[in-house]
């Protein structure tokens, strides 16, 4: 079943897994970034998410009251969590330094496997799409993912607060 599955799934899904197994290597190292590279990630997360609610269940209100839900949720995790912990910003620049880290890999994992096992198990059983325990739950699981990277570029630009040059917008603990 499981190579059956892999022969119905179009070229394009395996090159989005290595672009996306490619970007989340390079946020292992550390790096020096501009306001848009720390925008530009949680813009796209977000994006797809609500495109993947939207294609998947159309204008289901229990899927997006969902993504919203998790969404708050990935706020008050990484407020508790602190992520990146290792962040400064260069004023003379306007660059932040942001520690490597494998979470953002692991996320972009979690996020691509997710929408692929919807993606099957709703191609196997359309009912899904009706199921409000589904239509939830998926929601909950997109606007998790997609809030982490939210939470995290709120982190970094926080850095660049004149009051707060190392915690970010999260008061530290």
């Amino acid at each position: 079943m499981i190579l059956q599955i892999l022969r119905h799934t179009p070229l394009w899904v395996f090159a989005l897994f290595a672009g996306l197994v490619f970007l989340g290597v390079r946020q292992s190292r550390p790096s020096e970034l501009g306001r848009t590279r720390v925008v530009l990630l949680p813009a796209l997360f977000l994006t797809l998410s609500l495109l993947g609610i939207w294609s998947a269940f159309g204008p289901e209100a229990l899927a997006f009251a969902g993504w919203l839900a998790g969404l708050g949720a990935a706020l008050l995790l990484n407020r508790w969590a602190g992520l990146p912990r290792k962040v400064s910003y260069a004023a003379d620049t306007q660059r932040f330094r942001v520690e490597g880290s494998w979470i953002p890999l692991a996320m972009m994992m979690a996020i691509f496997f997710t929408r692929y096992a919807i993606a099957v198990a709703v191609a196997m059983q359309p009912s899904l799409r009706a199921a409000p325990g589904f239509l939830a739950a998926v929601g909950f699981a997109y606007g998790l993912f997609s809030g982490s990277f939210l939470a995290r570029a709120l982190r970094i630009l926080g850095a660049a607060a004149p009051s707060q040059p190392e915690s970010g917008p999260w008061p530290s603990n």
